[in-house]
């Protein structure tokens, strides 16, 4: 088994709102489950943290994604996968903002189960979820 965090998730680690997240990371980490955080998340967090000049927030972003691999965007089938999840949700009528597309793509890619507090993914097909934030996820 091997994650991939999602932007909200790699937020509330930040802002210390729950330990449950933590607690998971390090169980993880103790069964030998690889961890992943995607360029796209890296982006959303970074972007934003330098917006506000949150300095020591940025501190603590530099030192967690320093421990976990970052994914990049270097498949065409990651982009093809996102071209497939917006066209679908587009046709039904529920789409989802793009950076959601190719963070659910490149884990369903990459064959990573997405760790999100995003309710919006449970609508792509093929993605396999976890809310770390739900007792019993």
């Amino acid at each position: 088994m091997a994650y991939l965090l999602d932007t909200n998730i790699v937020s509330y680690i930040l802002k210390r709102r729950n330990t449950t997240i933590e607690s998971k990371l390090r169980e993880a980490r103790r069964l030998g489950q690889n961890v992943f955080i995607s360029c796209i998340t890296y982006y959303e967090v970074k972007r934003g943290l330098l917006y506000v000049n949150a300095t020591r927030q940025l501190a603590e972003f530099d030192a967690f994604v320093s421990k976990y691999p970052i994914l990049f965007i270097d498949d065409i089938e990651i982009i093809e996968q996102a071209c497939k999840i917006h066209a679908d949700l587009k046709i039904k009528g529920t789409p989802i903002q793009d950076a959601d597309v190719l963070i659910a793509a490149t884990a369903i890619i990459r064959g990573l189960i997405l760790v999100s507090h995003d309710s919006d993914l449970l609508r792509v097909e093929g993605l396999t979820l976890e809310n770390w934030l739900l007792i019993g996820s």
